[in-house]
């Protein structure tokens, strides 16, 4: 089903046919456009073709780079917001029509599957479905390597303003004393709490965020010293330093691993 230059959409019922999977393409034209929290009883998975997305959900924010797509299984409340000119497609899952996780999760999208997503979105009646395509695109989806692309939030008031502030601004270097005081925490209380609501220091936390927002800004075409700068490091080799000891590899060779992922 193709849903032409307007996202979000709203006169589609997602729920309202029972077919085993439907693929819908959105063309983003705003910067920023954002579908608000919502859930339906299928899963969906949100695949970028160009551009990228943020999906957030209660517990955590998954930031989903070019030609990876972000896997919400059906009943979980969640939000989508796209970058400008982004190609997006939206496929709904029936429940149990694929052995898909219970969790949010980002996955790599291989050629075959990036294929098959685009051709049922063509199809002018997305009731009767193609069998043969669903199948084939069912049958492989829980095939695809997992990302790790995900960034815990706590629902707790004062850590949900801090991961607010932060994931509209990753640069900001504001140190964990200075957000105890502005949340009214002493800097150790504040440290305890956010290890025990994300499993993760304050600064792996921040790091994290960097590192997802580095891969989306990447992949979507920005060089290493423009996400560098974007992300407040003094250097680009303290960037790359940060990025390959967390991932193992420096960012050209993780993106072309990542790459390598999606066409085996």
């Amino acid at each position: 089903m193709r849903q032409p230059l307007q996202y979000p959409w709203t006169d589609f019922d997602v729920d309202g046919t029972v077919v085993p999977a439907i693929s819908v393409r959105v063309d983003v034209i705003e910067t920023g456009a954002e579908v608000a929290d919502h859930q339906h009883r299928k899963g969906q998975l949100v695949f970028a073709l160009a551009g990228g997305v943020t999906c957030r959900v209660p517990i955590g924010l998954w930031m989903v780079p070019t030609h990876c797509a972000v896997w919400i299984p059906g009943g979980i409340k969640h939000s989508n917001i796209a970058t400008a000119n982004a190609k997006l497609f939206f496929v709904y899952i029936e429940p149990g029509a694929a052995d898909l996780p219970a969790r949010c999760c980002t996955v790599s999208i291989s050629p075959l599957l990036r294929e098959l997503i685009v051709e049922l979105s063509e199809r002018p009646d997305t009731n009767d479905g193609d069998e043969l395509l669903t199948k084939v695109l069912l049958a492989e989806l829980p095939r695809m390597p997992v990302q790790q692309l995900y960034l815990p939030i706590s629902s707790e008031p004062r850590l949900r303003h801090i991961a607010d502030a932060l994931t509209t601004n990753p640069a900001d270097r504001t140190t964990l004393g200075a957000w105890a005081s502005r949340v009214a925490l002493s800097e150790s209380s504040l440290s305890r709490l956010v290890i025990k609501e994300t499993g993760l220091t304050f600064g792996r936390w921040r790091q994290q965020l960097h590192l997802i927002v580095a891969i989306r800004e990447l992949s979507n075409g920005a060089t290493v010293q423009q996400v560098s700068a974007n992300l407040g490091y003094e250097s680009v080799a303290a960037f790359i330093t940060m990025f390959k000891k967390a991932l193992g590899k420096p960012p050209a060779k993780y993106l072309a691993s990542v790459m390598h992922d999606n066409r085996t």
